[in-house]
């Protein structure tokens, strides 16, 4: 009988004879398996906002996040991939010697310019010939790290003796005391990319959105805490949006053969955003639900029956400059007020998002690893149940670059990996269940710590190794010529 490991290498065998066998093989190429680490320790919103003395709800309800993970001077991004990627291989029971691609996107630099994905590396023994890189643009890193392992799992590059892409998104998101400290978080998702997955890219409908902004930034080499134009990053965030959904929609519809627009509710079974806070995701799908009401009326035809309350807003919309005109829209307080009731009545946010915004909700902000989260979240709610049926997902980066993709559970996914494996395997919710809530002045002087350790050489970390949870890597020192040191928690 095969072992696991052993079936793998059958199935990757076969897969390389499919391909060899005709002259425009359809991989279906896609992802295999997904796990993530989430530090062992977090802070509640709640108690932040007793902490930090403003009225409750206001991070609870204002920005609808639950949760906020964290870590000391004990770790680093370095660490916590570390953690991710060898949590995904000895789970899966991924044999190191079948990876032939390796990337990371993440914008927590610890070095500019040896990269996280070097000190990857010591996970893989004498696997040496790997492809990939590093990939920094805000938090848009981790999307262009799955597009580049999917266009390397269809490319003529690819070999059935070393199958495997594996990406891995995640940061440490951080920021100095304040109105956004609490809009932080910390984690990384570590992704298995290769031929016949039981989750597919879906082919010919990505739409990318990119332009020059200065809405969020980090300029100072001697701190990790970024530059952030609130106001201009929300737009920014939305204006990439509609251009993205709305070229989405428009090579869907086209390669689906439809000549009238259809609406979001109508195409996709979930619907996955970028996440910076949860107010956001509430925000984006009611612009999706606005965008589906002008580009009705621009097509000339009847506007659905749940889209009428903002029938006004989308005529003013529909046949100017299209960009604009939804700009003007976006702090138009009466519209967002009816848009609320077409997601009431349509019941679109509790059916598309909620069981994949649940992650994000309860980690706080992954930066790059923000969407994978949530696409981790989904598949850990709803396991087999996803199986036949699409989604759409959005990642964005701030200064900025965007693209709206699609996803397809592919209901005749067969070998190793299967949607029920990941949700068994990764088991994220029970997870997050298992760590520890600290108090808010633990987490301020956690934070104080990581800003005294920052860029520093000669540096040994002053937390207790056993805030990291077993099986985690941890940072065990920095030498004198800033070389860091890693060590794994028995």
């Amino acid at each position: 009988m095969l072992s696991r490991s052993g079936t793998m290498r059958a199935a990757a065998a076969a897969a390389g004879r499919r391909g060899l066998a005709t002259a425009a093989p359809k991989p279906n190429v896609g992802i295999l398996a997904m796990d993530a680490y989430f530090p062992g320790r977090y802070v509640s919103q709640d108690d932040l906002e007793q902490a930090d003395g403003v009225s409750s709800g206001k991070y609870t309800i204002g920005l609808g996040q639950k949760e906020m993970a964290f870590v000391s001077d004990r770790e680093d991004i370095n660490s916590v991939m570390l953690s991710a990627v060898s949590r995904l291989l000895e789970r899966y029971e991924i044999d190191p010697a079948l990876v032939g691609r390796l990337e990371v996107g993440t914008e927590s630099l610890v070095d500019k310019s040896k990269s996280s994905r070097t000190t990857l590396m010591s996970l893989f023994g004498d696997n040496r010939d790997m492809e990939g890189a590093t990939v920094m643009n805000a938090c848009y890193g981790g999307t262009a790290a799955l597009l580049n392992s999917a266009a390397w799992a269809e490319s003529s590059e690819w070999r059935a003796e070393k199958p495997y892409a594996i990406y891995v998104a995640g940061d440490v998101a951080v920021y100095e005391a304040g109105p956004a400290r609490p809009t932080g978080g910390c984690g990384a998702v570590a992704v298995l990319v290769g031929r016949d997955a039981p989750i597919r890219l879906v082919p010919g409908v990505r739409t990318s959105y990119a332009e020059d902004a200065y809405d969020f930034y980090k300029p100072s080499m001697s701190s990790e805490y970024p530059v952030v134009n609130g106001k201009d990053s929300q737009v920014c965030y939305m204006r990439a949006l509609d251009s993205c959904y709305r070229g989405f929609k428009a090579r869907s519809e086209a390669a689906e053969g439809q000549t009238a627009p259809s609406m979001l509710t109508d195409s996709v079974g979930s619907m996955l955003f970028h996440s910076p806070y949860n107010k956001l995701v509430q925000q984006s799908l009611r612009r999706l639900l606005f965008n589906d009401a002008v580009r009705a009326i621009e097509a000339g035809q009847p506007l659905p029956e749940a889209l009428e309350p903002v029938r006004e807003w989308a005529e003013a919309c529909a046949g100017q400059d299209s960009a604009a005109a939804l700009e003007a829209s976006y702090t138009d307080r009466a519209l967002d007020k009816a848009l609320q009731a077409v997601d009431r009545s349509l019941s679109a946010h509790a059916s598309l998002v909620a069981p994949g915004e649940t992650v994000s909700q309860r980690v706080g902000n992954t930066y790059t690893g923000a969407m994978h989260a949530n696409l981790l979240g989904l598949v850990c709610n709803r396991g087999a149940n996803l199986r036949g049926s699409k989604a759409a997902a959005f990642s964005y980066g701030s200064g900025l670059i965007a693209t709206m993709f699609g996803l397809d559970f592919a209901a005749d996914a067969t070998g190793p990996f299967t949607l029920e494996r990941i949700q068994e395997t990764a088991d994220v919710f029970g997870a997050l269940d298992a760590r520890t809530r600290v108090p808010c002045e633990q987490f301020t002087s956690d934070m104080l710590l990581r800003e005294a350790a920052y860029g520093r050489n000669s540096f040994t970390p002053v937390s207790p190794i056993e805030q990291v949870p077993p099986g985690a890597f941890y940072l065990e020192s920095v030498d004198e010529t800033w070389r860091r040191s890693y060590a794994r928690r028995a």
